[in-house]
């Protein structure tokens, strides 16, 4: 699988892909991750990617021709276009699963005051939000993404099973409550199912909880 990220800050994307499950299916060969600038598409001396909207209002918008210059020397024909705004539908572990089955996914991080409807309108796929909340950029979300999707590629985790039983799955159920030693920690003992060695139960217990 293969991810492209367009950014205004590649920066911020250091540390992250560098660490851990996504470190390990780069080095595997399962996913590709390419942060690319978009700063590289801008005009003039001072590479400019964005401008003051119009009718007015604070803060400048990310131009659309900018944007789809660069999706066009990235796109191929099983490419899937995501903007990452707070309009968007809200980002979920089905939709991790769904684009996790894709060939290639490029993600756009918005910034500034946003970016020309246009972009929304035409150059994507669809619009995801991880929250309803504000963030800085979409370099974040950009990040959440990732991690979601690069977990679920077949062969990036080496127990196929913990895709299914991590906490919020498709159905939302979150995780059961998992303890470990000490059994008895300051009078606060770990339930006594979970040591009973009956796993019927252990399972009735945590299907309960």
């Amino acid at each position: 699988m293969k991810i492209d990220i367009l950014t205004l800050f590649p920066d911020m994307f250091t540390g992250p892909f560098d660490e851990s499950i996504i470190k390990r299916a780069q080095e595997k060969g399962l996913v590709e991750i390419s942060i690319h600038d978009l700063r590289n598409r801008g005009e003039g001396k001072r590479r400019t990617v964005d401008d003051r909207p119009y009718g007015g209002g604070v803060g400048m918008i990310l131009r659309v021709d900018i944007i789809d210059a660069a999706l066009k020397e990235l796109k191929g024909k099983d490419t899937r276009v995501i903007l990452l705004d707070a309009t968007g539908k809200t980002f979920d572990q089905k939709m991790a699963r769904d684009l996790s089955k894709q060939k290639h996914v490029i993600l756009i991080a918005g910034h500034y005051e946003g970016v020309d409807h246009r972009v929304h309108e035409h150059l994507v796929d669809e619009v995801v939000s991880i929250g309803n909340y504000v963030l800085t950029g979409g370099e974040i979300p950009a990040m959440v993404v990732t991690d979601a999707v690069t977990r679920l590629v077949p062969g990036v985790l080496e127990k196929p099973q913990a895709t299914e039983i991590e906490s919020f799955s498709e159905e939302n159920i979150v995780e059961y409550p998992q303890y470990t030693r000490p059994e008895d920690y300051k009078g606060h003992k770990v339930p006594e199912v979970l040591l009973s060695g009956n796993h019927k139960e252990i399972e009735k217990w945590r299907r309960q909880n």
